[in-house]
Formats: structure tokens, C-alpha cells, sequence
């Protein structure tokens, strides 16, 4: 035995080594920002020639498998739209992430992960709930489901997890409230997600706020703008929660989706309120 205790004093010491390598391997400049929601949050306008180039320190987690964009899942790669699943449009956080960008230090980067649903009620992300929600859901809610192996939240999970090898979760992004038009109890069904997502992924609320975008406003004759009176009440469930207006937010003729203008805007709106929690002040004209 005393022959052998050399080499594994040595097993010790690589076993620790790779250890300590692995636990400071992430790069915590390279900020990431979950998001997730319905179609709004999915992508529902297409995208246009000046939203097809970007910046390298900006890139997108797949969290699909696409073979028509030569992306597989849990790998980085720019973040060129669609950024939700295969076929899918332009998002708030196409030009949350480039805003974001434009005002950080060169050294920083910025990672997104989007699992969006279109049509679904915030029940879709509560994991103890999803099944029983997706029981009385119509077919297409349960086949665009089916893509996430009908559970969203385990693949919003299971994408964060990989990303924190990689650099440091600083915020959530939610755009979802359509399907729920009307229901008071949405910040407290938001609650169970989010705090579902702190204790899952051992993070600190207080680190880790969440920005919630505001539907189609009523300046725009939005058909769900009422919902907005709701979302505004969210900061009272969460602390840590902001609401991003929508207003002047141009939108679609079906008046429940931004159009491509929109989005850029929203998107934009969500970054300077993170960017100011972050602590930089910036001077906009919005």
C-alpha cells in the first residue's frame, strides 16, 4: 500500500486541479439573460436585412436542434435571428443584446437564451403545473410544446445550467401575458416561476433581476392593453421586477404583436433599464 501512496497523492492533487480549474473557468464578464414567454417573446414579426449582422460579443445558446441554420443545441453561436426556435422572428432580445453591447466595455460579452411558447399561459413554465396545463391545451400549444420535450421550463433549465459554465446568469427577461389577460393571480404565478429559477439554478434574487415587457399598448388599439394595468403590479410580488413600457412600441395589423420597429424598440428598452441597474447611466432620447 505504502508503494501506491505516492501515485495517488498525485491522483489527489490532478483530481483538485481539475476541480479548481472547472469552478473559476467561467468568464464573468460574459454576462448571461434568460428569457422566455408567448409569441411576442418567441419572435412573431420577421426579420429584416439590417437585423442580420452582429456584433461577435453578442450570441445566443441554442436550445433546439436546427439544421436548417446549421445550429445545435447547448452550443454558442452569434447572435444572427432567429434567436427562439428554427423558423421563428425578430424578438425583444435581438436588440436587447445589441444595445447592451453598444454601451459596455469592448471586454464585455452578452449570452441569451430564449425558450418561448406562442399562445401559452405563464401555467406553461411552472414545472409542478405544466403537464396538467398541457392536458387541456389545444393540439398546436401541445406540438410547439413537443420541441422542448413538453416541459419549457426544464429546457430553460437545463440551457442556464450549461451557460454558467461558461459566465455569470445577471438577469431574466419575460415578455407572457396575453393568454393571461385578465388574471389577477399573474404576478404570483410569475413568482413561482421565477422563484422556482433562483433556488434551481442557486441564484440570488437581489442578484438577479426580472424585466417583464408590457403587451401591445392601447396607443397602438393593443387587444390584450389591459393586461398591462396587471404586469404593472409586479414589483409588488417580486422586488427584484421592472416593468418595461411598451408604449409608442409600434405593432402589427393583428394588434397583439410588435412589428420588426417594435421589437428594436421594446428590446432597446429592456437594455437601458438593465443597463442602468448595472450601474450605467446613459443618455437616451426614447
Amino acid at each position: 500500500m505504502k508503494e501506491n501512496a505516492p501515485v495517488k497523492a498525485k491522483l489527489l492533487v490532478l483530481i483538485f486541479s481539475l476541480l479548481y480549474i472547472d469552478a473559476f473557468s467561467q468568464d464573468p464578464d460574459f454576462y448571461i439573460f434568460l428569457s422566455f414567454g408567448q409569441s411576442n417573446m418567441e419572435g412573431n414579426a420577421k426579420f429584416e436585412a439590417q437585423d442580420t449582422t452582429v456584433d461577435k460579443r453578442f450570441q445566443v445558446l441554442e436550445a433546439l436542434d436546427c439544421p436548417n441554420l446549421h445550429r445545435k443545441k447547448g452550443e454558442w453561436y452569434a447572435a444572427i435571428p432567429p434567436l427562439c426556435r428554427c423558423n421563428t422572428g425578430l424578438t425583444p432580445g435581438d436588440y436587447f443584446g445589441r444595445t447592451m453591447i453598444r454601451y459596455l466595455p469592448d471586454h464585455i460579452r452578452i449570452g441569451i437564451i430564449n425558450v418561448s411558447v406562442g399562445g401559452c399561459k405563464i401555467e406553461l413554465f411552472d414545472k409542478d403545473n405544466c403537464q396538467a396545463y398541457l392536458t387541456t391545451a389545444p393540439d398546436w400549444l401541445k406540438n410547439m410544446a413537443a420541441a422542448y420535450d413538453s416541459n419549457p421550463y426544464n429546457r430553460l433549465l437545463e440551457m442556464a445550467k450549461l451557460a454558467q459554465k461558461d459566465g455569470v446568469i445577471r438577469g431574466i427577461l419575460l415578455h407572457q401575458g396575453e393568454s393571461n389577460t385578465g388574471d389577477i393571480q399573474w404576478p404570483n404565478k410569475v413568482k413561482v416561476v421565477y422563484d422556482h429559477l433562483m433556488k434551481d439554478l442557486n441564484l440570488r434574487a437581489d442578484k438577479v433581476p426580472l424585466l417583464a415587457g408590457e403587451v401591445v399598448h392601447q396607443d397602438q388599439g393593443g387587444k390584450c392593453a389591459s393586461m398591462n394595468t396587471i404586469i404593472g403590479t409586479l414589483p409588488q410580488a417580486i422586488p427584484n421586477a421592472y416593468i418595461i413600457s411598451s408604449k409608442g412600441c409600434s405593432d402589427a395589423a393583428d394588434d397583439l404583436h410588435f412589428d420588426a420597429a417594435g421589437y428594436r424598440r421594446i428590446g432597446a428598452r429592456y437594455a437601458y433599464k438593465m443597463l442602468s441597474l448595472l450601474g450605467y447611466k446613459i443618455d437616451v432620447a426614447d
